[in-house]
């Protein structure tokens, strides 16, 4: 429960925040600021810029101040998992934590919703059904590991990783064969016809870089995906639209979505995310 101002006795807010390095360009102040006026929540949502080397001192301590649940962005991911005194089963599989909860009995809850943000956009906001969907997905780095259990969990024909480096994907793979049909490869042997979907998991889009990748991989069908999001087109949006694909999105819909995950798991409330999407729409 919020605790009490001792000037004029009203509620003082819960605090939230998320912690990065660097943290001044995150959105989420202003998603999660939308989601607790929609919700009537009194809470308010900081920026922590930490540096790598402080992480896991300072968390520990954001909480003893009072602060209730924290985000956790690049690059603290998996430092952020090694905090949490339990792990949800995602969270574990993604070996990576984005969200942290302190609990009632003073234990830190980790989980990790960017694989549920993912799904939720493409299922609800793009309406897109991803069962029995042939889905190729660009990297094998962490932002891959975290969506390929909720994606596997819809019931894929397949998800097909590639990678730079043959092997990394293969190893993601083996991480995962449990949960669906997977396959890995180099991108110079990514193999036909056309996928029903295409993400983007690698850093292609913050470095100005494309992989080389044969033709035929994109069809009038195909979903072309960017797990990035900013201003104006990406190395991965301006190649989709060159292959013609059917549709071509960027990742603030995820952006979103995970964020709203993380708010049900403080709060208990499932915001609407629409209209955080409408506010979006022209910095998208």
């Amino acid at each position: 429960m919020a605790g009490v101002d001792p000037v004029d006795g009203a509620a003082a807010p819960d605090q939230y925040g998320i912690v990065g390095h660097p943290i001044k360009h995150s959105w989420s102040p202003f998603i999660h600021g939308v989601f607790a006026k929609q919700t009537l929540q009194n809470l308010v949502y900081r920026l922590f810029d930490v540096e790598p080397a402080d992480f896991e001192k300072t968390v520990p301590g954001l909480f003893a101040s009072g602060v209730r649940g924290l985000n956790v962005t690049v690059p603290h991911k998996q430092a952020a998992a090694r905090i949490a005194t339990e792990k949800t089963e995602r969270a574990t599989r993604a070996r990576a934590v984005n969200t942290l909860v302190l609990r009632a009995d003073g234990s830190v809850l980790g989980d990790n919703t960017d694989g549920a943000g993912l799904v939720n956009d493409l299922e609800i906001n793009l309406r897109l059904s991803l069962r029995n969907m042939r889905v190729l997905m660009l990297g094998a780095g962490g932002a891959a590991r975290g969506v390929m259990g909720p994606l596997l969990e819809r019931e894929l024909f397949e998800l097909t990783v590639a990678n730079r480096t043959p092997e990394r994907a293969e190893a993601l793979c083996a991480q995962f064969f449990e949960a669906g049909k997977v396959a890995s490869c180099g991108f110079a042997d990514i193999p036909g016809p056309a996928y029903d979907l295409i993400i983007n998991a690698t850093s292609a889009s913050l470095h100005g870089q494309m992989p080389e990748l044969a033709t035929g991989l994109v069809g009038k069908h195909t979903l072309c995906y960017d797990m990035a999001y900013g201003r104006g087109p990406t190395p991965f949006t301006t190649w989709a639209e060159a292959q013609q694909a059917g549709m071509v999105c960027k990742g603030w819909g995820m952006l979103v979505e995970q964020a709203a995950a993380s708010f049900e798991l403080w709060r208990g409330l499932y915001p609407d995310t629409k209209p955080v999407l409408q506010l979006l729409e022209p910095y998208r």
